[in-house]
């Protein structure tokens, strides 16, 4: 599959305004390795190839264990994921799928166990601009290198 277009070069300013939210979600309070895990399950129930080399290799760079990032797409049969880590990543797949039934209060409830508002809404964030690179990503078939 080859790529149709090239996102950054034909519209920078759309990208470049994509990238300050994504700067903003880097610089917010949650943990990095957290940050990395919600971008390569987003990235995973999206498809997005592109997405899930570049975040499963910053997650390792980082110092994140091969086994949790491999692990994260079972997270639920997974042992070596926190009830705090848990929650974030079912919030991950609601959002991802938010058409099936948006946000349940369930998970919202959750959340509220281990999250202020504040971090609740950079949550938000993560997954919204991950979501929103991840379409971009497979509408425009943005395909990553091949490791050598």
């Amino acid at each position: 599959m080859s790529a149709r277009f090239n996102l950054m070069k034909e519209n920078a300013e759309v990208y470049a305004t994509l990238g300050k939210l994504d700067t903003l979600g880097r610089e917010s309070s949650i943990p990095k390795d957290l940050q990395e895990l919600i971008k390569i399950y987003a990235s995973s129930l999206n498809h997005c190839a592109f997405c899930i080399d570049m975040h499963t290799k910053e997650a390792l760079e980082n110092g994140e264990t091969v086994q949790r990032v491999m692990g994260v797409n079972a997270w639920r049969e997974a042992p070596f994921y926190t009830d705090k880590e848990r929650v974030v990543l079912e919030l991950v797949e609601e959002v991802t799928f938010i058409h099936q039934h948006g946000v349940s209060d369930a998970v919202y409830s959750e959340l509220e166990k281990h999250y202020g508002e504040k971090e609740i809404g950079e949550l938000y964030l993560l997954i919204t601009t991950i979501n929103a690179y991840n379409r971009l990503g497979v509408m425009s078939r943005l395909q990553p290198k091949v490791d050598k």
